[in-house]
């Protein structure tokens, strides 16, 4: 039976380690499916332009995310049939190896199927891995631990990013594939390291019944609440701020990022000794105070100091919510949990997107702004009952 870092011994310190063999062997499936998905992300629709598909763009984002939330939902049954193993190199496979035949062809209907089947496969490699991470932390430090996976999968995504537009400038689009194919291929040769199966305490825990179990569905809803503002701010920021403040709008985009990254961090390590209960509200209601400032999209200052208050609050939002579901949940419950946390999340930026784009052209940007921090404080009710509850265990 493969050992964990829940079974090791406490350091000198009586605190178990953290940093383990398998977590670094985790660590690059993580790198490797975070490198290979956001080097595409933004390519997929220039190629779709530059190969005459203009119209697969939206088309081909959609599908890719479309095919990310339905993967979420179904991947704890493929965990639970298949094992951690076998669900991950499905993910990085059904990520990378499409990615090699992208450039075969520029229609529509090519680009659309090569962007649900990558899809699919982060799905995959998202859930299984979240869950499969959450198994090699040890629960006394869970929430400095997922702070520190969401550094190791931060830096890549914030660097592959633009990293794949420049690229694409420079040496096109076949190789660009190329590399985001190898990013996550390459990363198979971690997974047999890891674990296959933990060993499974309590009753499985399935999707719907954690969509009806308060425990869970609270803080999902909270932290679906915030995601909401995450995807506006990056998809609308650039065209709400004055063109003439190009430089404002790259430091925000920067320091929001930033900020939710050091939040995640602090609250892991504020939750593991306090409890991740009490952070939830002050994490929501930060967030929403940060997107009302960024109302003032004339000031520049605003701006700045809106989004780095929106990454702190977002960022303690993430943490807080993700370390109380899994503390409420036995580790047969560890794939819903990771299952439910993301689709909040890729769900909560999608819907927050769209509607604010129809929103905006109604009223505005900075009543639109406003307006969404409005409706991320409807969370508080949720919040508020989930900080009652604590850590109830269902």
């Amino acid at each position: 039976m493969t050992t964990t870092t829940n079974s090791q011994a406490p350091a000198a310190g009586g605190r178990p380690p953290l940093v383990t063999r398998p977590l670094l062997l985790r660590f690059v499936s993580v790198i490797g499916a975070s490198a290979s998905f956001y080097l595409l992300l933004s390519v997929v629709p220039l190629y779709a332009r530059a190969s005459g598909g203009g119209n697969a763009a939206g088309p081909a984002t959609g599908a890719l995310m479309l095919a990310t939330v339905v993967g979420e939902l179904a991947t704890p049954r493929f965990v639970t049939r298949f094992g951690y193993r076998r669900t991950l190199v499905a993910g990085l496979v059904l990520l990378g190896a499409p990615a090699l035949v992208l450039t075969a062809s520029g229609g529509t209907v090519w680009i659309v199927a090569v962007c649900l089947v990558r899809g699919l496969g982060f799905a995959l490699t998202i859930v299984a891995g979240g869950a499969l991470t959450a198994a090699l932390i040890p629960a006394e430090r869970r929430g400095e631990g997922l702070a520190l996976v969401g550094v190791v999968s931060g830096v890549p995504s914030l660097v592959a990013l633009p990293l794949g537009v420049w690229l694409v400038a420079h040496v096109g689009y076949a190789p660009v594939a190329v590399v985001a194919a190898v990013a996550a291929l390459a990363a198979i040769v971690a997974v047999p390291g890891l674990p296959d199966r933990e060993p499974v305490s309590g009753r499985p825990v399935g999707v719907v019944a954690g969509l009806r179990t308060p425990d869970l569905a609270r803080p999902a809803a909270v932290f679906g609440a915030t995601a909401l503002a995450a995807g506006i701010i990056v998809t609308f920021l650039p065209l709400a701020v004055p063109s003439t403040s190009v430089g404002v709008v790259a430091s925000a985009l920067f320091v929001q990022p930033a900020a939710a990254t050091a939040a995640r961090w602090a609250a892991g390590r504020y939750g593991d000794r306090h409890g991740p209960s009490g952070l939830v509200l002050p994490g929501l209601l930060v967030a929403a105070a940060g997107v009302l400032l960024v109302a003032l999209t004339g000031s520049p200052t605003a701006v700045v100091a809106g989004v780095a208050l929106f990454g702190t609050g977002f960022g303690a939002a993430q943490n807080a919510t993700l370390s109380l579901m899994y503390a409420r949940v036995p580790s047969s419950g560890y794939g819903t949990v990771s299952a439910l946390w993301n689709f909040a999340y890729d769900a909560g930026m999608g819907v927050g997107a769209v509607g604010f784009g129809a929103l905006a052209g109604r009223t505005g940007y900075p009543l639109a702004f406003a307006l969404t921090a409005v409706a991320m404080l409807t969370a508080i009710v949720p919040a508020r009952r989930d900080r009652r509850h604590g850590h109830a265990t269902p």
